[in-house]
């Protein structure tokens, strides 16, 4: 599951806006700045849209032993 968090730092790290991770995730922007600032949880499809376009730009999601959240990786080097 990514997180509100694991995607600003994943932005950040790929130095990304949130209209970029729109874009890539193939969805509103609406959906990632209210994601983003914790206004509500979008659904399932779009957050694992999200995910994926992250991941595919190198960045893993790190989940600690109970499966939260715990952060972001680099993969491999961004495209």
């Amino acid at each position: 599951m990514l997180t509100p968090e694991q995607s600003r730092a994943a932005r950040g790290w790929l130095n990304w806006t949130q209209d970029d991770l729109a874009r890539r995730a193939n969805v509103s922007l609406s959906t990632v700045r209210d994601f983003e600032k914790g206004r509500r949880i979008p659904i399932a499809n779009n957050i694992d849209a999200m995910r994926r376009a992250i991941e595919a730009a190198g960045i893993g999601l790190e989940l600690d032993e109970s499966g939260k959240a715990a952060g972001i990786r680099v993969v491999t080097e961004p495209a």
